[in-house]
C-alpha cells in the first residue's frame, strides 16, 4: 500500500516511505503507554477563541523548511522525532518536513493503520516539539491567557480528533497548565469529566524554572489527579535536562542517559513525601526503562535502615519502606530490554507496562510484537498478558476492544 499526502502539507513523498511493511503476526495483545505524535498543521483550526484566531500557530515555509510559527518564534520538527519507516541511513536530527514523514506520525487514521501493522491494540500519545512532552513549550508564550487558550485547543483536539475518531484505539492524554497550579487543577477536573485518563506532567518542574515538587506548590495538581483517578505520566527528559553536558560528547549519549534521568526523577518523587500525602496517586515513569528499579528500591531501604536515616531522612514519614511505596504508587515501562525476575519482584507484576515509542528512533515499530513476545517469553501466560495490556487496562480504566485481544493462538 502506498501513502498519499495532502497537498496542503506540500512536497513529494520520499521514496523510502512508499511501501508499508507486512502486518506483523499478533502474538500478544498490546497497549503501548508511550507513543508520540507530530502535531498536524490544522491542529488549532477552529479551536481557539475568536480573540486569538489570528494568532493561531501555523506551519510556514522558511528557506525550504517547514516550521511552526508560534507567538513570534519558530519551532522545528526534529528529524529523530519521526523516523518510523525510514531507513536508518536517512535518520537525522535536522528539521524534517511533513512530506518525508510517515503520515501515521500526524494523521490519526494512518496512525491506526500503522498500529495495525505493528499489532498494537491501543496507544497513549505524547506530543512533540510544538508544545513539548508536558506542555513546557507553552511557558515561552508571553501572554498567559493565550497560553491557556493554546493548551485548551490542544486538549480539545486530542479528545475530539486523536482519540475521538478512534475511541477504542487511543487513550486520551491531556497536557497541564504549568503557569498556575490552581488553574491546572481546575483543568484536570474538567478534563476528567470529559474522559481524559492521563496527564503528562514534568518530571522535574524546577529544571524549567518552576517551583519544585518538594515545595508543595503542585499539591492542587496532585490532589486533582488523585481525586479523579487521572494517571500522572512523567515522560523522561520532559524537563529538558540531560546529564550529558560536555560539548565533545556525541548526541548518542543523551538517550543512553534516559534510564539515569528516570532513576533520578523517581528518587525525587519517591522521597518528596508526595506518595505519602497522596497514597492513591498513580505515577508512570514513561520511557524510563525498568532495569534501574531494583537499584532504587534496594538502596532506599538500605538508607532507611542505616546511619543516614533518622532526621536526615527528611520528608520520609511513611510507615512503609521506600520499596513498598515504590511498588504501590509507581508504574514502569518496558520498551526493549531484558526483564529480570528481580525487576518483576521489585516493581510488582501488576505495575509493569509495555510501550513501542512510535515514531521515535528508540521505537520498536513495526516489530513491537516480536520484541515484546521475546522479552516476556519466560513469564507464564497470565503474567505476560498483564504486562502487555491488562495492567494498562486497569491503570487507565480502559477496555481493549475484543478484536484487539485476538492473537495467532486464539484466532
Amino acid at each position: 500500500m502506498t501513502q498519499t499526502l495532502s497537498r496542503d502539507v506540500g512536497g513529494q513523498l520520499d521514496d523510502a516511505l512508499s511501501d508499508d511493511p507486512e502486518p506483523r503476526r499478533r502474538l500478544l495483545p498490546i497497549i503501548s503507554v508511550d507513543d508520540h505524535l507530530i502535531e498536524p498543521p490544522d491542529l488549532f483550526e477552529g479551536r481557539l477563541p475568536k480573540a486569538y484566531a489570528d494568532r493561531a500557530p501555523k506551519v510556514v515555509e522558511v528557506d525550504g523548511r517547514q516550521v511552526w510559527e508560534v507567538d513570534g518564534r519558530q519551532e522545528l520538527n526534529i528529524g529523530l522525532s519521526a523516523v518510523a519507516g525510514r531507513p536508518r541511513d536517512s535518520w537525522s536530527r535536522d528539521p524534517v518536513r511533513f512530506d518525508v514523514m510517515r503520515r501515521g506520525c500526524w494523521d490519526i487514521d494512518r496512525r491506526v493503520a500503522d498500529m495495525d501493522i505493528n499489532g498494537v491494540g491501543a496507544s497513549i500519545c505524547f506530543p512533540s516539539g510544538l508544545i513539548g512532552f508536558c506542555g513546557s513549550k507553552l511557558l515561552q508564550v508571553k501572554d498567559d491567557d493565550f497560553a491557556l487558550a493554546l493548551l485548551r485547543g490542544y486538549n480539545t483536539w486530542q479528545l475530539e480528533v486523536w482519540h475521538g475518531r478512534h475511541p477504542t484505539r487511543i487513550i486520551p492524554m491531556q497536557m497541564p497548565y504549568l503557569q498556575d497550579a490552581k488553574v491546572a487543577a481546575q483543568e484536570i477536573r474538567s478534563n476528567a469529566e470529559l474522559g481524559f485518563r492521563a496527564l503528562s506532567f514534568c518530571e522535574d518542574p524546577a529544571k524549567l524554572g518552576l517551583a519544585s515538587i518538594w515545595s508543595g506548590y503542585w499539591d492542587p495538581v496532585l490532589a486533582a489527579c488523585e481525586e479523579t483517578g487521572t494517571v500522572l505520566c512523567l515522560h523522561v527528559a520532559s524537563s529538558g535536562w540531560n546529564p550529558t553536558v560536555a560539548k565533545e560528547a556525541p548526541p548518542a549519549m543523551r538517550p543512553i542517559h534516559f534510564m539515569s534521568i528516570a532513576l533520578i526523577a523517581a528518587t525525587d518523587w519517591l522521597w518528596s513525601g508526595i506518595p505519602t500525602r497522596y497514597p492513591k496517586l498513580k505515577i508512570v515513569m514513561s520511557e524510563g526503562g525498568v532495569g534501574w528499579v531494583p537499584v532504587l528500591a534496594r538502596r532506599s531501604d538500605y538508607v532507611m535502615n542505616h546511619a543516614i536515616a533518622g532526621e536526615e531522612a527528611g520528608a520520609w514519614t511513611d510507615s512503609l519502606l521506600p520499596s513498598e511505596v515504590l511498588k504501590r504508587n509507581f508504574w514502569f515501562c518496558l520498551l526493549d530490554e531484558p526483564l529480570s525476575p528481580e525487576v518483576v519482584y521489585t516493581a510488582g507484576i501488576d505495575h509493569l507496562l509495555a510501550e513501542s515509542d512510535y515514531p521515535h528512533a528508540d521505537g520498536t515499530w513495526p516489530n513491537t510484537q516480536d520484541v515484546m513476545a521475546k522479552r516476556l517469553s519466560w513469564l507464564d501466560e497470565k503474567d505476560a498478558l498483564k504486562v502487555s495490556y491488562r495492567n494498562a487496562e486497569a491503570l487507565f480504566d480502559f477496555k481493549l476492544d475484543e478484536a484487539q485481544t485476538q492473537t495467532a493462538m486464539t484466532a
